[in-house]
């Protein structure tokens, strides 16, 4: 079932947004350092697909992305908010 991002938030990471959700995504804290601990995860394995991404935190209605430092929000925002759309 898709999700609507309702706000993106900035964190004290500058490499990291927080994707605030229309309704819950995880009950308990969900972390994904790695695309590989994504392996079977619909909605994590997709979101690593997007180059830049390295690692998630799902938890409640949000969800927050970090990147690698040389990547640029302005490539993946657009890839996030898709994604979770089609989730």
């Amino acid at each position: 079932m898709a999700f609507r991002v309702m706000e993106v938030q900035p964190t004290p990471n500058p490499n990291a947004l927080k994707f605030v959700l229309d309704r819950p995504i995880a009950e308990q804290p969900t972390s994904f350092l790695s695309a590989g601990a994504a392996d079977g995860h619909p909605i994590a394995g997709r979101l690593f697909e997007i180059a830049g991404v390295s690692s998630l935190l799902l938890l409640g209605d949000f969800v927050t992305v970090n990147k690698t430092a040389d990547a640029s929000w302005a490539d993946i925002r657009d890839q996030v908010r898709r994604v979770l759309s089609e989730a």
